[in-house]
């Protein structure tokens, strides 16, 4: 599927990125609204809070990490968000949005994952 790419919200907005949605559950620091230029907040499909917390005490758990955040993504609001942005990719391009500094070893590559397959949580 190539209607999925994924930016960094300090950067510019590419021309073809489409919806920008960003998937952070923490808005980023010193962006305002106008600069992310972002049209749809999914901020259920980020991991937990607990489980960002759990991976940053040691990077060499990114497997283990994976395998959790695909858990989340099964139920409850991860789940209801996730199926929007899975609805939102049917829908055309669309543009991963987030303020992380490692994007490869970070959620994004699950959520790429999961769109790519077009596969909720659930399935």
């Amino acid at each position: 599927m190539d209607t999925i790419t994924v930016r960094r919200v300090y950067d510019d907005p590419g021309p073809d990125d489409g919806t920008r949605v960003l998937v952070d559950r923490l808005w980023p620091r010193g962006v305002s609204k106008e600069r992310a230029a972002v049209d749809v907040w999914l901020k259920e499909v980020a991991p937990s809070g607990e489980l960002r917390t759990w991976y940053h005490k040691e990077a060499s758990r990114y497997e283990e990490f994976d395998a959790r955040y695909r858990r989340e993504l099964e139920q409850g609001p991860a789940a209801e968000a996730l199926d929007r942005l899975l609805a939102l990719a049917r829908g055309g391009r669309i543009a991963l949005v987030t303020s992380v500094k490692n994007i490869e070893a970070s959620h994004l590559p699950t959520l790429v994952d999961l769109v790519e397959r077009g596969q909720s949580g659930r399935s």
